[in-house]
Formats: structure tokens, sequence, C-alpha cells
């Protein structure tokens, strides 16, 4: 049988919208780039292309998986976030456009030559460090995971995208072992889902994401309740902070920053005004006496 690229893409489109999935048209697109190992620029300016039979059964066994619900990252391996293309796989955190709110902040508080030093905590594929230091080429950066399997991936993208020289790798628990007043910046996306809600998600992020990512326990604000003083306690005087959060924790997180002594404390929404990123300083006069 042949298909060509604009049929195989039509196709796909259709079968995946009868499956109910969200974006039928960008997934279709994004797997059959890998599939039939083209761009998105190919599939429209050359459509009449035709997939050989391998191509054919890849395509054909990626909109299975996504008519499963498996996320199309998983499928393809590769998720785009900010300026950078990351490897991604079911033992990270896909990133998500919401989380470069964060990316955002920093780049407009750190310009383009100034020298700082980064910490991402519970780094994951390296999302947010290695897109910070994509951009600001005196930055250097530390991330720590506590899974091993989640460092693999990050040490893979920072290696494909040269940034291997300048973001260093840590497994870890959180800030444990780290010294006082290390960094000038300190970035993280923690776990904030409520036990309880995890259940209720959609089945790409309950049944793919690794739990480890998701679940903030109870309340969803345990890992915040950890990470608020010992954020300060790593940043030097002066120093920033930005964390990601759930749609509805802006008051409870900003409380406890203020609570272990952060200035300046606010919360930034995203593109769809949702509250997702609060923000911070430590006092600059501090001396950790």
């Amino acid at each position: 049988m042949t298909l060509t690229l604009v049929k195989a893409w039509t196709a796909a489109k259709d079968r995946l919208k009868d499956a109910g999935i969200d974006q039928p048209s960008i997934d279709a697109r994004l797997m059959l780039e890998v599939a039939a190992n083209v761009t998105r620029t190919e599939i429209v300016t050359d459509p009449y292309r035709e997939l050989t039979e391998a191509q054919i059964a890849t395509l054909e066994e990626y909109l299975a998986r996504r008519a499963k619900r498996e996320p199309v990252s998983h499928i393809i391996g590769r998720k785009g976030f900010w300026k950078i293309l990351l490897q991604v796989n079911k033992d990270v955190l896909t990133p998500r456009p919401e989380t470069e709110v964060i990316v955002d902040e920093v780049l407009k508080a750190f310009p383009e030559q100034m020298p700082f030093s980064m910490l991402d905590l519970g780094v994951g594929s390296g999302t947010i460090l290695l897109a910070v230091l994509a951009e600001r080429p005196a930055a250097k950066g530390l991330g720590v995971d506590a899974s091993s399997e989640a460092l693999a991936v990050a040490r893979d993208n920072a290696a494909n995208l040269d940034l291997n020289t300048r973001a260093a790798l840590m497994h870890g628990d959180w800030t444990a072992g780290l010294g006082d007043a290390g960094f000038d910046l300190v970035v993280s996306n923690p776990p904030y889902i409520p036990t309880a809600v995890i259940d209720t998600l959609e089945p790409e992020v309950r049944d793919h994401e690794p739990r480890l990512a998701l679940d903030g326990g109870t309340d969803g604000l345990d890992a915040y309740r950890l990470l608020a003083p010992e954020i300060l306690r790593v940043l030097k005087p002066g120093g920033m902070f930005a964390v990601e959060i759930g749609h509805d924790q802006s008051k409870d997180v900003e409380a406890l920053f203020k609570a272990a002594g952060a200035r300046e404390v606010r919360t930034v929404k995203d593109l769809s005004t949702h509250d997702r990123v609060v923000v911070g300083v430590k006092n600059p006069l501090e001396t950790g006496a």
C-alpha cells in the first residue's frame, strides 16, 4: 500500500481525534516527523513523498500507543522546552510549557553576560537548568535529583546541548550535603499534587509520569515545607529563588517562604493566568551569623 506524507498525517489526525485525543493534529504531526524521519517543513513542501513499509509500521505502532493515552513525548522520546529539545522517557516528568515561566523570570533577573551560579532541585530531564544555561553563557549550575534514572536522562541532554562543561549533576536528597550561601539562584519544580488527586489526573500523567515527581503529600505542600528554609540556607545574600506551584497554592507557599525569612516574595502567573511560580530573594544584608 502506498501512503504519502499528507495522507498519513490526515489519517493519523482522524484516528487520534476518534480516540478522544486533545490535540490530534499536533500529535499526529510530531509522530509522523519521527516515524518518517521528516521535518515539519518537508511535510508541507513535499506532501506526496511516500512512506516506506517500515515507516508505516512505525507510525502505526506510535498511533496505537497514543490511542492508549501514552504521552507523545514518551513515544518519540523527546520534547521541546523553551528553545531547547530534550530527550525524555518514563523516568522523568515531561517538560510543560507553564514551567517556562521560571525560565522567563530568571532571564529577566540575570543579564546575558552576567556570571552566576544556579541550583536546580529535582532537576529531572534537566529542563530548567539547561534552558537557562543555554541562554546565559557565563552561568554555571548544579542539578540535584533523587532519581538516578532521571539524572541519566539529564546527563544525555546536557551533553547533546554542549552544556556538560557548565552543568554538574548530582544524585541527592534536595539540599542535603550542600554548603551554606553557595548559589546566586535556586530553582525548583517540586512534586506539588496532593496524593489523593493523582488518581483523578489524565491517564497520560497518572499512568505514565514518575509518581516521585508528582506526589506532594496529603496537601501537596510537603516539598515546600522542607525546601523553603533550605533554599534560603543555600542562597547567597541577595540571591533569588523561583519555584513552581499548583494553581491554588500561592498563599500557602508564599507564607512558607516569608516565614523562612525570604524578602520580596511574589507570585507570577502563567499564560493561562493561573498562579504558577513563587519568586523572592534572600535578605541582602544577611550574614548567616
